[in-house]
């Protein structure tokens, strides 16, 4: 059979886009816990006027009662009839979320058959993460997104702001981090690992980069609470953190010819001044960002300069540390304590288990699966982030047809094929908090780029995130999800192209002719 016909015939078979220009429950993304339809159909009006919200319902009241807390607070139910809409919610959250059920109708067609939905969601974090120090990319652009995820009833987005390649953070403290090590030469990250990694300032004509204001950070938070979206900020330490040094040579390692070395990738644990410069750095943080959480990276420390530098060997015999691996547990557990006092709970990536686990610390998995069944065997709340299946710089499609990325390929079937409590025994459930996409940078320097790479992938996290594991259903969301794409793309969201997708990416199969290929 040629190709091509083959390839139509695969489109045919997997994917039936309803032609129908009424919009309804089963259209949705993330698909809600239920909904009944009749045939009868309502206009939805564009500002919303048409949308009348009630609080106090007692029937609503017994419905969501024995939900966890945080499902609760998100729980809706909304109705469309011949007088309009009504939405039900315990939690003024909850009716947001009832609005944005209804706003996605309304963008699908503005034709709504008369439906009843009652929806909670599954997880209490859901949420993406975007890499801001390899590419910066601003405010606008950050705006946009948290848009994307309230319309995807996604809660969280965290913002990785500091990185060898770039602080992006007014820090009034310390104004190197943004005078200096938040520009840089060359455009791209490899661009500038190749030129040796140097640094500018803003009026180099060359330099590429920026940094958020503490107004840019206001304003951002602002703007997310409005939408019941919590903002993650991540300041990276020990590793990943050569700016650091670079704009602050005085707290950088030191060797034993007595001079500092501003290239390490780590920051020196031994230096007391490293200590001061992290708890001011955060107080800072603290005052920017009104949230429980504060994520201090913890991963992919190199330690190479620690066994030669004569504060961490000092550090070491002091605290009777047999090895340089101890010291990342000591760093995260003096600042899991400062922040711990100051009513924070520190994130740490899974690295973290491996030195010594603060009691209060919560681990995000992203090196697969295995670190956070083992955090959550132990007491730990756990953020599955697995690189396995939710890292959205990997390829999500055939490499030969793709801009380059990471990775193998992880399709939109991968990635929505992932359910967060595989493998972890139902006694840890709880533990788990849900689930959050990575969109780290190193290879996109573009907001359109970065939008490609986040949609529809972000559909499937939303989803699994948000409706019940045994509602899903690959074929039915890929089909939804071609309906979204065109959404997205008249809203001005550069995505995927879906509709080309790959047979490979659609079914885990390259022809029909395989024999283990199923529908």
């Amino acid at each position: 059979m040629p190709r091509k016909l083959l390839t139509a015939l695969a489109a045919l078979l997997i994917v039936n886009i309803s032609l129908s220009a009424v919009s309804d429950p089963s259209r949705i993304i993330p698909a809600p816990v239920g909904y009944s339809v009749s045939g009868a159909i309502y206009t939805l009006r564009p500002d919303g006027s048409d949308i009348r919200v009630v609080f106090g319902d007692k029937e609503f009241e017994a419905s969501v009662s024995d939900l966890e807390k945080f499902a609760r607070e998100e729980a809706y139910e909304v109705i469309i009839g011949k007088k309009g809409v009504t939405i039900k919610a315990l939690t003024e959250k909850g009716a947001f979320r009832g609005r944005q059920t209804v706003e996605m109708l309304r963008l699908i067609d503005d034709d709504v058959k008369h439906c009843r939905i009652f929806d909670y969601p599954r997880f209490r974090h859901r949420g993406i993460m975007i890499d801001e120090s390899r590419s910066f990319k601003g405010k606008d652009f950050i705006l946009k997104q948290i848009d994307a995820l309230a319309l995807l009833r996604m809660n969280v987005m965290h913002l990785h702001l500091t990185d060898a390649a770039g602080w992006r953070l007014q820090i009034d403290a310390y104004p190197a981090l943004t005078g200096h090590v938040a520009w840089r030469k060359g455009e791209t990250y490899h661009e500038w690992e190749g030129m040796g990694y140097p640094f500018s300032n803003a009026e180099d004509p060359e330099a590429y980069g920026g940094f958020y204001t503490k107004d840019d950070i206001r304003e951002i938070v602002a703007y997310a609470a409005e939408r019941y979206i919590d903002i993650i900020p991540e300041i990276e330490m020990p590793g990943h953190s050569m700016e650091v040094n670079r704009a602050y040579p005085e707290i950088s390692c030191v060797g034993k010819d007595g001079k500092p070395r501003p290239f390490s990738w780590d920051l020196c644990v031994g230096n007391d001044g490293t200590l001061k410069f992290l708890e001011t750095v955060l107080e800072e943080v603290i005052e920017l960002f009104p949230y429980e959480y504060i994520h201090i990276g913890g991963d992919e420390a190199v330690k190479k300069d620690w066994g030669e530098c004569v504060n961490c060997r000092r550090r070491m015999e002091e605290e009777g540390m047999k090895d340089v691996h101890e010291l990342q547990g000591y760093l995260v557990r003096h600042i899991e304590k400062f922040l711990r006092e100051r009513g924070r709970t520190v994130i740490g990536w899974d690295e973290i288990v491996d030195t010594g686990l603060p009691e209060q610390a919560t681990v995000m998995s992203w090196r697969g699966t295995p670190g956070g069944i083992k955090a959550a065997s132990m007491g730990h709340d756990v953020i599955m982030s697995p690189n396995t299946y939710v890292y959205l710089d990997y390829y999500q499609d055939l490499i030969r047809k793709e801009p380059k990325a990471v990775g193998h390929m992880q399709s939109l079937r991968h990635v929505y094929g992932y359910d967060p409590l595989e493998g972890i025994d139902s006694e840890y459930h709880h533990h788990i908090l849900g689930l959050q996409g990575n969109l780290w940078c190193e290879l996109i320097p573009y907001p359109a780029h970065a939008e490609y790479m986040l949609y529809p992938r972000a559909f499937a996290i939303a989803e699994i995130g948000w409706t019940p594991q045994e509602n899903r259903e690959f074929f039915g969301f890929r089909e939804r999800c071609l309906q979204l794409i065109q959404v997205f793309r008249s809203l001005g969201y550069s995505t995927f192209d879906l509709f080309n997708e790959s047979l490979k990416a659609q079914t885990g199969r390259l022809s029909f002719n395989d024999p283990a290929f199923r529908l």
